[in-house]
């Protein structure tokens, strides 16, 4: 119980040491003005808030020639130490046989990652992590052996910048749609990223008749998204509009109709269209197709094929039969 009691005082007595940290243009400006004032090292550094020794060093290592401290040449020195503290492949080059061992498994079809992974699993000193493998392979070092990788990459990739994310403003949550009405649900069906093509198709369904409404635009800007959803529900009877979070909605207030939006990667909440864009590309346009090949005379023939088909869940009655009944819309369109 004494000893216990003893070894708290002794860690008690101790002094702490003050926190490291490197000094900066400012803290050596301060050095110079307080040292050409006559002050103590002790007093600068109490003033600074960092150990007395730190200033002895500083003011040892970093004078000039003549003997005088100058702030701007000792930084000068210290930002040219720095640089030359440390080398991409510094460790792998320092140990000759690490880099033997590391140049011969790179020979044997060894990944970086495999290397690293079984050196740690063996317990081989001096280890070293996958990424300083990478780091010396793309160094000068290193370069001549990239060819024997997987990728035959002699560089790091850049990453690409991330695209500033857009919020749609006055947004609705989707629970706060009212129970009764006509709602529809919204979408958009695009073209392959590969081929570089902002044809889409914007695509309406109303569930309560299975109808499919349409159009192709020619981009998924917010003002051709807001005139071709006015065009297409011009003469339905429609109450609102359920969504996703598309940018391409950023203009939902000027659809003309209220708009609710589903949660964020939930399609489930908008099963209808879901569902409907499925159905045309099983029938009409396969994924992978670019819709610059597709009119949108084809469009509104799909379309008109798919309204007309009889459904087992509208009574074998067709969508355009139930949204006339229902008064969703006055006529039946003659395709010809």
């Amino acid at each position: 119980m004494q000893l216990g009691k003893i070894r708290c005082m002794k860690k008690k007595k101790r002094k702490q040491r003050k926190p490291f940290r490197h000094l900066n243009q400012s803290d050596r400006d301060r050095i110079e003005a307080l040292f050409n004032a006559g002050h103590l090292q002790k007093e600068i550094a109490n003033v600074l808030k960092i150990d007395k020794g730190t200033i002895s060093k500083e003011i040892k290592k970093r004078k000039r020639k003549n003997g005088i401290y100058d702030a701007s040449t000792a930084q000068h020195k210290a930002n040219v130490k720095r640089s030359r503290s440390k080398y991409q492949g510094m460790k792998i080059e320092k140990y000759p046989e690490l880099r033997k061992y590391i140049i011969k498994r790179i020979k044997n079809n060894r990944s970086p990652d495999e290397i690293a992974g079984r050196m740690k699993k063996k317990g081989i000193f001096p280890r070293i992590g996958a990424n300083a493998i990478y780091k010396w392979l793309y160094s000068s070092f290193g370069q001549k052996y990239c060819r024997y990788l997987c990728t035959r990459r002699d560089r790091k990739r850049k990453q690409k910048r991330k695209v500033k994310r857009e919020m749609i403003p006055n947004r609705i949550s989707l629970k706060q749609r009212p129970l009764e009405g006509i709602h529809g649900e919204g979408d958009l069906f695009v073209s392959p990223i590969k081929t570089g093509a902002k044809r889409s198709g914007a695509i309406i369904c109303i569930p309560e008749a299975q109808l499919l409404l349409g159009v192709m635009i020619e981009n998924k800007k917010p003002a051709t998204m807001a005139q071709a959803v006015r065009e297409i529900i011009d003469d339905v009877l429609i109450d609102d509009l359920t969504l996703d979070n598309g940018i391409e909605n950023k203009f939902h207030e000027q659809f003309g109709i209220p708009a609710y939006f589903a949660d964020p990667r939930s399609p489930w909440q908008k099963p209808h269209v879901e569902n409907s864009i499925g159905l045309i590309r099983r029938w009409f346009i396969p994924k992978k197709t670019d819709l610059n090949a597709v009119s949108q005379e084809h469009l509104q023939k799909y379309l008109h094929t798919l309204n007309s088909k009889y459904r087992k869940s509208l009574g074998y009655m067709s969508a355009y039969e139930a949204a006339l009944e229902r008064g969703i819309i006055q006529k039946i369109p003659d395709m010809g």
